[in-house]
């Protein structure tokens, strides 16, 4: 009895021990006479678009599972009050530097004249008063000019000199121009509406969604005719740009892979097809086997996270497919 229940407990452990093989296999096998294989997944590589501007989607002329370019039209809002504010900032703007152009080019020679007639038509009219004033002060007295008649006469005398004065204060003005803080303020404020110009392009801008990178329309979350705000996903598009595989090598196998390594690349789908690629990123840190590809047995084992990227990537590669990995020596190709 004592020895049918031993050969028992050696089955038990023999078939813990090969299944523990088969999914520790499932990420990477070591081969004493050939290169290292491993074995990982296509990485999940997608990105939520969003216009940055809020409105009513005018229309979304991609469908999902269409391929698109990096640039290419997604979306679009409607843009009436955008385009209303561009025209506003314009005018605004026109404004301005026609106001600061004035203010550069300083007085007209019309208006300099003009001014300097009004100083020599004061002049006039002060030698006019002064000679009244004068005429009566000789003949002030009870028999031929009032007091009030002399006062008169020299109120308007002080006047014409006040007007003089006034007429070359603005006559000096025409000549020397706006001043320096006028023409500083009618600059800052071409600054300031050149800014609300840019501004209003660019929400104009934002009305349009474009492709990011290369990619496929994997959902369309909004449809035409629905209000969204900033940051409300419209679709989520997966990247095909860089394709990269995710693996992991254990710390056994650390050494016999570097970076920018040549692999081969081969699916399940297609096994006689082979990608290129190479090693761009093996992770400093070790971590915890994943949880997908152990057993109870191995959930303690270490691992390093490597990176994949695959040189020509196409259609047969799809996110999240599982592919196996076989590195291969410097200046090694494939048949």
């Amino acid at each position: 009895m004592r020895i049918l229940r031993s050969a028992m407990i050696l089955v038990v452990l023999a078939a813990l021990a090969g299944g523990g093989y088969w999914t520790w296999r499932t990420y990477v096998r070591a081969q004493d006479d050939g290169p290292l294989t491993l074995y990982g997944n296509v990485d999940v590589r997608q990105v939520d678009l969003a216009f940055n501007a809020e409105g009513k989607i005018a229309e979304i002329p991609v469908e999902e599972g269409d391929r698109v370019e990096k640039g290419q039209v997604l979306a679009r809002l409607d843009s009436d009050t955008y385009e209303n504010m561009v025209a506003a900032a314009e005018a605004r703007l026109e404004e301005s530097r026609a106001r600061l152009t004035e203010l550069e080019n300083g007085t007209r020679p019309q208006e300099i004249e003009r001014a300097r007639a009004a100083v020599e038509q004061a002049e006039a009219r002060v030698r006019m008063t002064r000679i009244t004033r004068e005429r009566r002060e000789r003949l002030r007295g009870p028999s031929y000019v009032s007091e009030s008649a002399y006062d008169e006469a020299v109120r308007a005398h002080e006047e014409a000199k006040a007007e003089l004065r006034q007429r070359r204060a603005e006559l000096d003005l025409a000549v020397e121009g706006p001043r320096t803080e006028k023409i500083a303020a009618a600059r800052a404020q071409v600054a300031f509406n050149e800014a609300t110009l840019r501004l209003a392009r660019e929400r104009l801008d934002n009305t349009t969604l474009t492709a990011p990178e290369a990619g496929t329309v994997l959902t369309r979350v909004r449809e035409p005719g629905a209000t969204v705000g900033p940051t409300a996903t419209v679709m989520t598009l997966a990247l095909r740009e860089p394709m990269r595989v995710r693996t992991y090598v254990s710390e056994t196998n650390l050494g016999q892979v570097e970076p920018g390594m040549p692999v081969a690349i081969t699916t399940d789908s297609f096994p006689d097809k082979v990608y290129e690629g190479h090693v761009g990123f093996i992770s400093p840190t070790a971590e915890f086997t994943p949880k997908t590809v152990q057993t109870p047995e191995l959930r303690t084992s270490l691992v390093y996270r490597v990176r994949v990227i695959v040189d020509n990537p196409d259609a047969g590669l799809r996110q999240g497919m599982p592919v196996t990995i076989e590195l291969r020596a410097e200046g090694e190709t494939g048949s």
